[in-house]
Order: C-alpha cells, then sequence, then structure tokens
C-alpha cells in the first residue's frame, strides 16, 4: 500500500470570502468544492489568480490543489484562493528555512520561495471590505437630497 499523500494547509480571506487550501505532490490538479478550476471559476481573470503563486513558482503541474471556498462573490472567492494557495506554499517550502544573516546584521528566516510570494504581494491580505450603512441615510454614504428652503 503505498504512503498517504502529505498535505500543507492555508487559508485565504477576502472581503467576505474565506478559501481552505490543501495542496500535495501531484500532477497538476486543481479542484475547487468539488468542480474543475474552469467550471468553478469560467472568467480567466479569476483562473489567472488561483494559478498565479503555482506559476510563480514554477509548480504548475506539479502540486495538486484542492480548495474549500464559501462566502463573497466570485472576485472575493478568486482573491481568497489565491491567498490560500501562496500561505499553503509558504508553509510547504517553509519548513526547510534556515536563518541567514543579512548585510545589516539581522537574522532573515525567508528562503527564496516565501520572499518571491511576498514581493509579488501573493501573502498580503486585501483588507478592503464593504463599508455598513449609516444611520438617516440611504447607504453607506448616500444621503438624501437636500432641501435649503
Amino acid at each position: 500500500m503505498s504512503a498517504a499523500k502529505k498535505f500543507y494547509l492555508g487559508t485565504g480571506r477576502r472581503k467576505t470570502s474565506v478559501a481552505r487550501v490543501r495542496i500535495c505532490e501531484g500532477s497538476g490538479k486543481i479542484v475547487i468544492n468539488k468542480r474543475e478550476l474552469t467550471d468553478f471559476f469560467p472568467i480567466l481573470q479569476d483562473q489567472g489568480y488561483v494559478v498565479g503563486p503555482l506559476l510563480l513558482l514554477d509548480m504548475r503541474n506539479r502540486l495538486d490543489v484542492f480548495v474549500n471556498v464559501a462566502g463573497g462573490g466570485h472576485t472575493g472567492q478568486a482573491g481568497a484562493t489565491l491567498q490560500g494557495v501562496a500561505r499553503a506554499l509558504k508553509t510547504m517550502f517553509g519548513a526547510t528555512e534556515t536563518p541567514t544573516t543579512n548585510a545589516d546584521g539581522t537574522e532573515s528566516t525567508e528562503d527564496g520561495m516565501s520572499k518571491k510570494l511576498r514581493d509579488s504581494g501573493f501573502l498580503t491580505r486585501d483588507s478592503r471590505m464593504k463599508e455598513r450603512k449609516k444611520y438617516g441615510r440611504k447607504g453607506a454614504r448616500r444621503s438624501f437630497q437636500f432641501s435649503k428652503r
């Protein structure tokens, strides 16, 4: 019997979407909510978000990605999946990190993979959220028409 696959986990968030990502060694299969990538995200831009971290590290055809995503809309879910995949890749390759001394004398534990992901902005949470509706107004900022007289 073959050995059990080792999964690496990552969680991504964007607006109200939350994505739980598991990656393991494999053939490049991407499954989101038990559907193929092209079925779940028919828009090419959203597909690009999901495979962006994999293409950056040249791991597109070497890793299997399994995602459970909930909440929000299509773009929010794609952004959450992007961050989840990047975090899972960081945990996958972060185990071999060794502390190195920088030029200014400080120690850094980031290896090349984590640094690439960080510099590309894949590990940064997009904190923009929908603004709440205020009382006495029609929406978050829109007010009713003002009449001076």
